[in-house]
């Protein structure tokens, strides 16, 4: 009988073990949570829009950050001096993915610390004159994402300022002299320039003091109007640069429509909200196992154009029909 007793409390304590094991081994079975290491050139609270944007992109590929998917940040604020150092630390926490938000300078980064970890970027200009890419179609390597054509729709704006502003002298055009791009974005503007018949003159900003000195120079010029060239820092620093514009009166044509929502004159871009959702999903495709190399870069087909007229009617500005009729939308 003592024996009978005896065999129970054993299998009652072995069986009683195995339980109290079975959740902790069931959990070592899960898989880790994947983390993506976001790398940008601007700044947490002004990148907000395109961190949401990102988020819907991610969801729809199915991952919601802080239920299947964390996301680790790093931001620049502006300096892209930093970007290097910033890369270097996510390669350390070995990320599943690198998104490169914030153009060239964040992609470039990334691309120089891992050859292994894939990145998916936006790109304001052409990402295989940048290095980033081998093809559009095929990327190779380690990186794909979205090219957003920033760059080559500077004569399409200065050609779209010309229409509403007709009795321009000079142009100006400013740009970013640190970005990547901006050897190009000058040169395409001054060929764009003489293809119109007008002059056109480069002023240069990487700070907020030099886009100060910059606008007081516009108007000891008496430059009759200036376009914006596409920069991640400018981007960042539009509602000072809007500000800028209407009390020194310069009728100005930006790259994205968040820069007329701010108050500004106009726009002629890409939409950066559907840019940045596809590099959610994008990074969605490749943790769940497809590889950078095999996902085509995308371009888009659609480009806004955004005029608010309420800023035009403060410059004394006539908006005529026909860019009214091609206007996306009028912010009245």
């Amino acid at each position: 009988m003592a024996s009978h007793i005896g065999r129970r409390k054993f299998l009652a304590t072995l069986l009683g073990g195995a339980a109290a094991a079975w959740p902790l081994a069931a959990r070592a079975q899960q898989p880790a949570t994947p983390v993506i290491g976001l790398l940008s050139s601007r700044s947490s609270d002004e990148a907000a829009r395109s961190v949401a944007a990102l988020r819907a992109g991610l969801d729809k590929a199915g991952y919601i950050e802080g239920q299947n998917v964390a996301i680790e940040y790093r931001w620049a604020e502006g300096h892209y001096d930093r970007l290097p150092a910033l890369a270097v630390d996510l390669t350390r926490r070995r990320v599943a993915v690198i998104v490169a938000m914030g153009g060239e300078p964040s992609a470039l980064a990334a691309k120089a610390a891992t050859q292994t970890i894939p990145i998916v970027f936006n790109s304001g200009g052409d990402p295989v004159e940048a290095g980033l890419v081998a093809s559009l179609n095929r990327p190779g390597g380690n990186a794909t994402g979205v090219s957003m054509l920033f760059v080559e729709l500077g004569p399409k704006q200065l050609e779209l300022l010309q229409e509403l502003v007709s009795k321009i002298a000079v142009i100006a055009v400013l740009v970013n002299p640190t970005f990547v791009s901006a050897e190009k974005e000058a040169k395409d503007a001054l060929a764009a320039g003489r293809a119109l018949g007008k002059q056109v003159h480069i002023v240069s900003a990487s700070s907020e003091s030099e886009i100060d000195t910059a606008f007081g120079d516009l108007v000891k010029n008496r430059t009759s109007a200036l376009m914006v060239a596409p920069d991640p820092f400018l981007f960042a620093r539009r509602e000072h640069l809007v500000a800028l514009a209407a009390r020194h009166a310069v009728p100005t044509i930006y790259f994205s429509r968040e820069f007329p929502e701010a108050g500004g004159l106009m726009s002629y871009g890409t939409s950066i909200a559907e840019v940045y959702q596809q590099v959610g999903i994008y990074a969605g495709r490749i943790l769940k196992g497809e590889k950078p190399a095999d996902l085509p870069v995308v371009q888009p087909t659609k480009f806004e154009l955004v005029i608010n007229v309420k800023t035009a009617k403060a410059l004394g500005l006539e908006i005529p029909d026909k860019l009214l009729a091609l206007a996306d939308e009028v912010i009245e």
